[in-house]
């Protein structure tokens, strides 16, 4: 069935199936000879005289959507009529939340903020549809490095040394509000409906206000602290970064070595037949980062694992003054024959056992210990002895606090030596640096072995550059003494899908403390004094809450412009001589992270915790993970219900985009179109927002020309059935036409039920966020329900009966039923579309927007078809499918054309099946007749397979699915002539001698209609 979906149909085809043809009149009827290819209507077919009298579909709302212009101004009908704040504050349900995570302003949106913004909106605008109040407060990231260096990048040499940091964080603020202001237009431009005069931007004093009070909070729970510690450090912007701040890419290889660090004494509980062969030995060691042996105070080993002392057979290589090493025992082999040696083992040990041991460094005058480490310490690589600098790793730095090593880190900000490195200073580490240690080694003697290591490593995200660990004077928080709470917190929390609950736990479990500080200008200051003469830090609840009033008041720029007695409570402004302000700024991490308390927390409208969080899968290490940590610090809950993620949008092919590949889609693009409108045609954001509602979002999606047109087409699809629904609606008035359920023809009952059952599909889809579900709900019962069924079957009614009949009467008011379900069922994905068709209603309506007419309402009664009667449409169905291939065979050989030239005679073996049908054949008013529903003109049930066959040019039996039986049918030529209204074949044409042409069913109406011939027509024989 679904290979009927196909979405290369042709437009236009679409449009004559449906009776529906372009028009550029805002007005536009249908031509006669377009209404139905199945019913016989030849696209050259001669205009008949009585064409005039049937009733043809009128309707302003266009084929043609031409979003560029009428996008806008339905856009601008919302905005004049505050359909949205009116609905996000006065809805009578409950509020529902779903918090904006900031995009960060400094520069164009690309498709991925399209995907993000618009799967927002989908389930905002439900929501409101479901009559809760769902404000959407937008939100923008507006500090921060990136915007600092955009900065900075557009001046001169000359202006960036003389720039003041008040100056550089007006120039910031100019820059990231501008970006604010455009990035928000092409929001706009999406549909998406939000306060956008009000939204959040983490410049804003307010903002930052509360930010400085979960700041001071987390100070007053002691999750707060100043340490010298080894944090990720970026030499190409000179600043720490957190562990979100960092990219891993692929194709990344470091310099690794092999050292000898030669045994100077051995250790205390080193076994005695083992101290004669550790004489003369040194410890075998591996790194991949040669410019941290200056910084090494330490040599690791994994107290429980064996290590082996082996001796060179032979030669030593040449430069090597060591011939016994200490490697871990199950490497000794792997070892040797990297080295190209024969190694023989001289005894083995535990690694608890070399214990204070201790060895020379090969480069500085220094004596250093072995020491026990955890479980980082494997034999899955190097040689089991782990180089240990505790300035520059975090195990090492746990290691050398367990140990009491200094926290020896020999590097500047700028990522060069420093004179402690000694011979190396003023060389850039991860350059010259690492060269001269290299050399420095082999020099000494010490260098076994080097190689290439390809392996992941951090880079910076913005810079692009690698970055280094280095041991730092920076504020953390201390995740270690909230992280038992945090962990609680995700349990409680509903992520969709669930494996994000897996990734942010282990993400949680596995960090160190939180690096909160940035030695940047353009943030919000972290709050500290610092006596000048000591460096200890003033730093109290009283302090902090002055601080927060000045900047609420007056904006962080405060800090910088203010003096500093300012800046204190007035009984310590005496204190003010002796300090001197901090210089650091928050990461803005903590800035986005604080936004629960930013927005959430000073807006009764909104609930705290959110409903709901919606961002792209890398936001576990990310904004998540940022705001469930102040959130936990402070108030001890997440600031979350539930979280939901996204994946990342790549081309058609599944290539990541980039300016370099030339494979980026703007969204602007898709949207309004090139200059080359075939190439780049402008398909609107319906178009765009349906492209998001088809794909499942869980996984990375893809996006292209071809995808773009095959959703279009969908598009359309939708938007003709729509038309064609507005159309025969245009004499219809329900509160004088509208007819009871149970007066309505079968057909209709049963089109209501599958209406219904589509209700509930898409209810349970959109609640549960699986927006494909109600994507190809609505494609195909759109396509298999309607077009293919009840749209086809129901021309007949409403274009040929008189148009008061009864019949057509109880059509139109299912079709008023389907429009009035479908337009809320639509209007989250395609807003737009939906809005333009409510607006086109042609009958009075009591609410002025689709958005406040609500959710479909589904009436028990349509819900009411058994489960017989079910199974019967579903065999009646099928029995059009094998019809219509009979058919296409009769037409293939030329002995029939349109389907009304045929007769049919159709036998059933089920009885129960038989007897609906039979009821249906005897309908009252002519309602639902098999000639109607098989579109021929005369349709017979017969008494047997004999009789279905008997008379046929054509004739086929079938096994009908779920239970149906056996089916034969039979097709002949229709008895009769054609009668020039209808196009039906009927033995009373030519009856009648004042309209001679016209068939028993047409008579009437046109006598009703007084409707006289223009001309004399000549008689038609049967």
């Amino acid at each position: 069935m679904l290979s009927s979906l196909r979405l290369g149909t042709p437009a236009a085809l679409w449009a004559a199936r449906h009776g529906l043809a372009a028009r550029p009149a805002a007005v536009s009827r249908v031509p006669l000879r377009c209404l139905a290819a199945k019913g016989g209507r030849k696209k050259d077919a001669e205009e008949s005289v009585y064409s005039k009298t049937v009733n043809l579909p009128q309707t302003a709302f266009d084929m043609r959507a031409n979003s560029v212009v009428r996008e806008p101004q339905l856009q601008q009908f919302w905005e004049d009529n505050k359909v949205y704040e009116q609905l996000s504050r006065s809805n009578p349900g409950p509020a529902f939340t779903l918090h904006d995570g900031p995009p960060y302003a400094n520069g164009d949106l690309h498709i991925g903020h399209a995907l993000n913004k618009i799967l927002k909106d989908f389930i905002n605008r439900y929501q409101l549809l479901q009559g809760r109040k769902a404000k959407f407060v937008p939100g923008w990231d507006t500090h921060g490095l990136p915007i600092e260096l955009k900065v900075l990048q557009s001046m001169k040499e000359d202006e960036r040394r003389s720039l003041t940091p008040l100056q550089l964080r007006e120039k910031a603020a100019q820059f990231a509000l501008k970006t604010v202001d455009a990035q928000r237009e092409q929001f706009k431009r999406y549909g998406v409906w939000a306060d956008w005069d009000a939204p959040y931007v983490t410049l804003d004093p307010a903002y930052e206000a509360a930010q400085l009070r979960v700041f001071g909070q987390m100070v007053l729970n002691g999750h707060i602290y100043r340490g010298r510690k080894p944090v990720h450090w970026s030499p190409s912007s000179r600043t720490a970064l957190a562990e979100a701040e960092l990219e891993y890419p692929e194709g990344h290889t470091s310099r690794s070595i092999y050292v000898a660090m030669p045994l100077k004494a051995l250790g205390p509980v080193v076994p005695e037949a083992a101290a004669a062969a550790l004489e003369g030995a040194a410890f075998g060691i591996w790194t991949t980062t040669p410019w941290t042996i200056p910084a090494n105070l330490a040599v690791a080993v994994n107290g429980e694992l064996a290590y082996a002392v082996v001796e060179i057979e032979g030669d030593a290589p040449e430069g090597w003054k060591a011939r016994r090493l200490v490697v871990a025992a199950d490497l000794a082999d792997q070892l040797a024959e990297k080295f190209g040696l024969q190694l023989r083992t001289l005894c083995t040990l535990k690694g608890s056992e070399l214990e204070g041991c201790t060895y020379a460094h090969p480069l500085f005058d220094r004596v250093s210990p072995v020491v026990i480490g955890g479980d980082y310490i494997t034999t899955e690589s190097g040689t089991g002895l782990v180089h240990t600098a505790p300035g520059h790793g975090q195990e090492d730095y746990q290691v050398g606090l367990k140990y009491g090593l200094p926290l020896l880190s020999p590097v500047d900000d700028a990522g060069e030596f420093t004179e402690e490195a000694g011979p190396f200073a003023g060389l850039q580490v991860q350059g010259a640096g690492n060269e001269a240690v290299v050399q420095a080694l082999t020099a000494a003697g010490a260098l076994l072995k080097e190689e290439s290591y390809a392996h992941k490593y951090p880079y910076d995200w913005r810079t692009k550059k690698p970055t280094i660990f280095r041991a730092t004077d920076q504020w953390f928080a201390s995740v270690e003494g909230f992280r038992g709470a945090a962990l609680e917190a995700i349990e409680g929390v509903s992520w969709i899908p669930a494996t994000g609950q897996n990734r942010i736990t282990s993400m949680t479990e596995g960090r160190s403390d939180w690096c909160i500080s940035r030695q940047r200008k353009w943030g919000v200051p972290i709050p500290v004094f610092y006596y000048e003469d000591s460096g200890e830090p003033l730093l109290t609840e009283e302090t902090i809450e002055y601080v927060t009033q000045v900047v609420a008041q007056h904006g962080s720029d405060a800090w910088w412009r203010m003096e500093i007695a300012d800046l204190l409570p007035e009984h310590l402004r005496g204190e003010a001589p002796k300090l001197r302000r901090g210089e650091d700024t928050m990461d803005v991490w903590f800035d986005s992270g604080s936004s629960w308390a930013g927005v959430l927390g000073g807006d009764e409208a909104l609930n705290y915790p959110a409903d709901l969080y919606l961002e792209g899968s890398d936001q576990h290490r990310g904004w998540f993970q940022s705001s469930l940590l102040t959130s936990v610090a402070a108030n001890g809950h997440a600031p979350y219900n539930q979280v939901l993620t996204h994946g990342f949008v790549l081309d058609d092919k599944g290539m990541k985009m980039s300016k370099s590949l030339g494979n980026v889609i703007d969204p602007r693009m898709v949207i309004g179109g090139g200059k080359d409108a075939k190439k780049d045609p402008p398909y609107g954001a319906d178009v765009l927002r349906l492209w998001v509602a088809s794909v499942d979002y869980s996984s990375d999606v893809l996006i292209g020309g071809r995808i773009l047109s095959q959703v279009a087409d969908v598009y359309r699809k939708v938007r003709f059935t729509l038309r064609y629904l507005l159309g025969n609606l245009s004499d219809y008035d329900p509160a004088a036409h509208a007819v009871p359920h149970t007066e309505l023809a079968a057909a209709d009952r049963y089109i209501l039920a599958r209406f219904a059952a589509l209700v509930d599909e898409c209810s349970a889809a959109y609640g549960s966020y699986q927006f494909s579900k109600v994507y190809q709900a609505l494609q195909r019962f759109t396509v298999l329900d309607l077009s293919n069924f009840y749209l086809d079957v129901a021309k007949d009614r409403l274009y040929i009966n008189g148009s008061s009949a009864a019949d057509r009467r109880a059509c139109q008011t299912t079709l008023a039923a389907l429009l009035e379900g479908m337009l809320p069922l639509i209007a989250p994905l395609l807003p737009h579309m939906a809005e333009d068709a409510w607006q086109n209603l042609p009958y009075a309506r009591q609410e002025q927007s689709v958005f406040q007419a609500g959710w479909a309402g589904v009436p028990d009664e349509w819900r009411q078809l058994s489960e017989e009667d079910s199974a019967a449409w579903r065999s009646v169905l099928g029995i059009r499918a094998e019809l219509n291939q009979l058919l296409e065979k009769a037409r293939a050989d030329k002995a029939l054309g349109a389907s009304l030239e045929a007769k049919v005679k159709v036998h059933v073996a089920n009885q129960a099946l038989r007897g609906r049908l039979q009821a249906l054949q005897a309908a009252p008013n002519g309602m639902d007749p098999l000639r109607y529903l098989f579109i021929v003109s005369q349709a017979e049930l017969a008494d047997s397979p004999a009789g279905a066959a008997e008379g046929a040019a054509y004739s086929a039996s079938a096994e009908l699915d779920e239970g149906g039986g056996a089916v034969t049918l039979g097709v002949a030529r229709a008895d009769g002539a054609k009668c020039k209204r209808c196009w039906n074949y009927s033995t009373h044409v030519g009856s009648d001698a004042k309209h001679p042409e016209l068939c028993e069913r047409c008579l009437p109406v046109i006598n009703e209609m007084g409707f006289e011939a223009p001309a004399p027509v000549a008689a038609v024989s049967a």
